[in-house]
């Protein structure tokens, strides 16, 4: 049993900080540290787990780096169930906890933003891959409210792909980035998805936000008070999209 002395106790975390601060249960918590995922230290008489500070830090900053990894992987694997969303349903039960927990450390205006921002995104997801997911449907979805960041990815057809429906002279994922995120794409549904993402960025120019955006070579980067979209070829390709909405300023 492990003997804690304040130094090294005030650079740990119980486990219910660390469930509000991963946006998940402890009995969540417990799973993963039975099955090595996120290990705890136990401590006392009874056995209460304890964090290490720096283990959250880095779990918190990995979070966006598991979420495009799955994206742009040749394996088709469901993520861990406590991220993923298979259905629609899951996704905005999700949400409206992401709601609930970013009401506690934000204004108002900024949940109801930021929420808005992630379910369109979220939602995009479902609208334009019915019944055309590749391989594994549905979307990755976490948060992490003490780095103030919302992360979603899915491996579906992409924003080339399904613009290319109506507007077949599309080269690229360049090209269809841009057009998403600038234009009102006319067509019929579901073949309307630059218009939500249009929404999108009405939202993140306005406040203080920033938006990385990926779908196949083509990344945006997207801030409060940009007139120009940057957009950059990348070497990571992904058949879908990847989303990470920074919100560290607070209205």
């Amino acid at each position: 049993m492990h003997r804690f002395t304040y130094t090294t106790m005030h650079k740990l975390l119980s486990i219910g900080q660390v469930a509000e601060l991963l946006g998940v249960s402890i009995d969540t918590l417990r799973r993963w540290d039975s099955a090595g995922r996120l290990c705890s230290i136990r401590s006392g008489v009874h056995g209460h787990r304890f964090y290490n500070r720096s283990d959250i830090d880095q779990y918190l900053q990995d979070i966006n780096t598991v979420a495009l990894n799955w994206a742009k992987s040749t394996s088709a694997v469901e993520p861990n169930p406590d991220v993923y969303c298979q259905t629609r349903d899951i996704f905005q039960a999700r949400l409206e906890k992401l709601q609930s927990e970013l009401s506690k450390i934000t204004p108002i205006e900024v949940v109801s933003l930021i929420t808005a921002v992630a379910g369109e995104i979220g939602n995009n997801s479902f609208d334009h891959n019915l019944g055309n997911w590749p391989d594994i449907p549905g979307v990755f979805f976490s948060y992490a409210m003490r780095n103030r960041k919302v992360v979603l990815a899915d491996r579906g057809q992409g924003i080339l792909t399904t613009l290319k429906r109506v507007r077949s002279e599309l080269a690229n994922s360049s090209e269809a980035l841009k057009m998403a995120f600038t234009e009102t794409v006319s067509g019929r549904y579901p073949e309307t998805r630059g218009n939500g993402l249009k929404f999108v960025r009405s939202i993140i120019v306005k406040n203080p936000f920033s938006l990385y955006f990926q779908t196949g070579d083509a990344q945006l980067y997207l801030k409060k008070d940009d007139d120009e979209l940057n957009i950059k070829q990348t070497e990571t390709i992904i058949k879908g999209c990847y989303a990470l909405i920074s919100f560290e300023e607070l209205l």
